[in-house]
């Protein structure tokens, strides 16, 4: 593939060893696309931070990237570099092969746009998420950091994310009536995860009170899980 920071081989000796995001757009010199490459650059360092590497492509030449990064970087209000690949797909290849575009627009468009498609994939080179938006709809950039988070901690416990992650039990009440907020962030444990690993791993994790009476709402606070 053929990118704004020169000819890869392989996306996966690209990645190695790391996460990555591989994220479409579906055209240089749009504005929604324009805003969010502008946000991405600016997520870039917290990505980076967090080993995981970003590329994004479209179904335009490299040289059309290069050309149009200078408009993205002018329109964004924050100082930005854009440090990470974009790859060049003009004859679909990539993005046909990896379900960048459309099916409906195949057989509408002769030469189809890709949507706004955002694959994470892991280490092991697994797809661990995908998220598909319309061309009409910019995607949110900190989601995408969250998803990264959340999946990261995931990867090797046996933790899953509740909604609004990690602004989730901000104020929850405790069995002696009183209300705590110091499980804002937490997680919880799943299901496979038996009370006696529960109590030898995280004697602290918290039960949420519901009328089945299911202990299943087991919440571990994020240091707690980030120790193991």
């Amino acid at each position: 593939m053929d990118t704004t920071q020169g000819s890869f081989d392989s996306f996966h000796e690209w990645k190695k060893g790391k996460w990555a995001i591989l994220f479409s757009h579906p055209a240089d010199f749009t504005p929604v696309c324009t805003t969010e490459i502008g946000r991405l650059a600016l997520k870039y360092d917290d990505l980076e931070a967090m080993d995981c590497k970003v590329a994004t492509l479209s179904v335009d030449p490299v040289k059309s990237h290069k050309d149009w990064l200078k408009d993205v970087v002018a329109h964004c209000e924050n100082e930005i570099d854009i440090k990470f690949p974009i790859i060049g797909d003009q004859d679909r290849s990539i993005s046909i092969a990896y379900g960048m575009i459309d099916p409906g627009n195949l057989d509408e468009q002769e030469l189809p746009l890709t949507i706004r498609a955002v694959f994470i994939i892991n280490p092991e080179n697994k797809l661990m998420l995908s998220l598909n938006y319309p061309a009409c709809v910019g995607r949110n950039m900190d989601e995408i950091v969250r998803c990264v988070e959340a999946l990261q901690l995931s990867y090797e416990k046996s933790i899953a994310t509740p909604a609004n992650w990690p602004n989730n039990h901000a104020d929850i009440p405790m069995p002696d009536g009183s209300r705590s907020t110091e499980f804002k962030g937490s997680v919880f444990l799943l299901p496979t995860v038996s009370e006696e690993e529960a109590k030898e791993h995280y004697p602290g994790y918290h039960s949420c009170s519901v009328p089945s009476n299911i202990n299943y709402l087991r919440l571990v606070k994020k240091d707690d899980v980030e120790k193991k």
